[in-house]
């Protein structure tokens, strides 16, 4: 694969691999598994430290999927028709790395890493 890997898919189903913070130059964000710090301190989203998931993904959680992750998804589908509960039923189904390769096929191009906030391709990174 060239971008995607599974640190860069995030308890919310979000592929970091694909997000504007992690795709631009400058102030890069290296997804929710960094420990990626603004101002000296981790970013704090509420989903990836939910404190009732008991593996990896929100699916493993009893209140999958809790409303937190139903807005989120909500906007996501609105805003940039791609759906995190979707992404996780996908990897609860057929795994990770059948994910991955999905991912791979949608995103990633010849000309670059479709970027799925601002919708532009980004240069394949190393």
């Amino acid at each position: 694969m060239v971008n995607l890997n599974k640190e860069l898919i995030a308890p919310c189903g979000m592929n970091c691999g694909i997000c504007l913070h992690y795709l631009r130059v400058n102030n890069k964000c290296a997804g929710c598994f960094s420990g990626r710090k603004v101002n000296g301190k981790c970013i704090k989203c509420g989903i990836k430290l939910c404190k009732n998931r008991s593996g990896e993904y929100c699916f493993n959680c009893d209140q999958y999927p809790c409303k937190r992750l139903k807005r989120l998804d909500k906007r996501y589908r609105e805003k940039y028709g791609m759906s995190e509960i979707d992404n996780l039923e996908v990897i609860k189904k057929s795994g990770i790395n059948y994910f991955l390769n999905l991912e791979e096929k949608r995103w990633v191009g010849s000309d670059g890493i479709y970027c799925v906030h601002d919708k532009k391709r980004y240069p394949h990174q190393s």
